[in-house]
């Protein structure tokens, strides 16, 4: 097993997961269109900004009745005795470390929005999207597409995940900007396919208003 490059988790299964990195595969390019999915989500806030649920080198907007909170590693498995480096491995993934959980549950679906932030100088927005995607156990299907929104200029891809534990296959999404404070990755699972497919309008909120903080 490596120290995560894998996939993030909730809180309180922290300090009992850990799997092993994977390598993407079959990943194209393309351009994105920039068109909004159909059935746009409404707007519940924005997040990112200083004195909001998650501070973060992006401001963008959460679809309404998804909550924020944003992660603290080491407070989070402090009660459970673990290593401040276990800590780290466990929520970071390639070149980036989770900062913040958006939930989906309150709006009545099953899933994260998830946003990872790393340091200057870890690479353009492409580059920082494929660790990361590498970075993952089980994916396929890479499809990467370029876009722009707010003066960023970023990386989507969107690509399948197999857990050989589960014998399970859904499809996930993520995206990638680069900051002067460092890349930012938003990230969308889900507990399947058809949940994955029911939150995409609330990534594509995400994207279309992503801003510098």
């Amino acid at each position: 097993m490596g120290t995560l490059g894998r996939r993030a988790v909730p809180l309180a299964l922290l300090a009992g997961l850990l799997t092993g990195c994977g390598v993407s595969a079959r990943a194209t390019d393309v351009t994105d269109s920039g068109q909004a999915s159909s059935g746009a989500a409404q707007s519940g806030g924005t997040v990112g900004a200083a004195g909001s649920a998650c501070a973060l080198p992006v401001t963008f907007d959460i679809a309404r009745g998804w909550q924020a909170k944003a992660v603290d590693g080491l407070a989070a498995v402090a009660s459970d005795g673990t290593d401040g480096d276990l800590a780290e491995s466990l929520l970071r993934q390639g070149p980036v470390t989770l900062a913040c959980e958006i939930d989906a549950k309150p709006a009545g679906a099953i899933g994260f929005l998830r946003v990872s932030t790393g340091k200057p100088g870890s690479g353009d927005a492409g580059a920082v999207l494929r660790a990361f995607v590498a970075a993952e156990d089980g994916t396929s299907e890479a499809k990467y597409r370029t876009f722009t929104s707010g003066g960023l200029a970023g990386v989507r891809v969107d690509y399948v995940y197999t857990s050989e534990l589960l014998d399970e296959t859904k499809r996930e999404s993520a995206l990638a900007v680069v900051t002067p404070r460092g890349p930012v990755v938003l990230h969308l699972g889900g507990l399947d396919s058809a949940e994955h497919e029911e939150m995409l309008p609330a990534f594509e909120l995400a994207r279309r208003t992503l801003r510098s903080a």
